[in-house]
């Protein structure tokens, strides 16, 4: 049975040269079988690729390589070429293209498309952490997060996480009822990842009237009077006051908004 042997040569991981290699084998009946593959990843000076293709040379493989630089695509090439060595270059006829297309050279920074796959999973995880830790479901997250919200009823504290959330941040957000004792993860935190967000009694008065009147609901129920929510202000503000958290007052403001106002804080904060 005869064997193939392929080089995988990467200035990164090779990770997509090796999924392609693959893919290409498995289109013949006994391709992943007779086929060997060897990955050599983080290739990044000319000495190592002179090594590689002296291999390649003694063992009749094939170069499959996903260089950036120009220069060491080049440098392959040309190795092979005087070696005889059979070569496929992925990724450089198709930078070419679009480079062209888009009237821009390219950056030739290997593992760019690995950075973006880590950050797309963490802004993943950012998103589910707020699902799973929303509207105070479970204190736990408190402890988790990297950034705390606390408020009455209707001040936007779901929105505001997942918006956090995609800018990956880890999102905790708890709501705050007089005849609920707030969790006592509120108070082991540190104040300054904790933000209260405060709202007018008439404004959030006409938003919770509005949210009733949606459900089909009389808009005169005991949650939209301003007697009650006076009294659920009150008690919010005892609780910020006991934390010792920043307070936001979001009443003309847009979710965006208030999202800004945390976030450049925090950058002050980092700065």
């Amino acid at each position: 049975m005869k064997k193939l042997i392929l080089f995988i040569v990467s200035d990164s991981v090779g990770e997509t040269a090796d999924l392609v290699a693959k893919a290409a084998a498995s289109q013949f009946r006994q391709g992943l079988e007779t086929v060997l593959i060897k990955r050599f990843s983080h290739v990044e000076d000319e000495s190592q690729l002179d090594e590689i293709v002296y291999l390649a040379k003694q063992q009749n493989a094939i170069i499959i390589y996903t260089l950036v630089k120009s220069a060491m695509c080049q440098k392959l090439k040309q190795e092979c070429r005087i070696k005889e060595i059979q070569c496929i270059d992925l990724l450089g006829p198709i930078i070419e293209r679009i480079g062209m297309e888009l009237g821009e050279k390219p950056l030739e920074e290997p593992g760019l498309v690995r950075q973006l796959d880590e950050d797309y999973f963490k802004k993943i995880e950012a998103i589910e952490f707020a699902v799973k830790y929303d509207d105070g479901r479970d204190p736990r997250g408190i402890l988790r997060a990297d950034i705390v919200l606390v408020g009455v009823s209707r001040t936007s504290k779901t929105p505001l996480s997942q918006y956090l959330a995609h800018k990956r941040f880890k999102v905790a957000n708890v709501p705050l009822v007089p005849e609920v004792e707030p969790p006592e993860e509120l108070f082991m935190i540190d104040p300054a990842k904790c933000y209260g967000l405060v709202i007018s009694a008439e404004k959030l008065n006409f938003i919770r009237r509005e949210r009733l009147i949606a459900l089909g609901l009389k808009d005169d129920a005991n949650y939209a009077r301003v007697e009650r929510i006076e009294a659920e202000i009150t008690h919010f503000n005892n609780v910020v006051s006991k934390i010792g958290c920043n307070v936001i007052d979001v009443t003309n403001r847009a979710v965006e908004e208030t999202a800004n106002v945390i976030l450049s804080e925090l950058t002050n904060r980092h700065s």
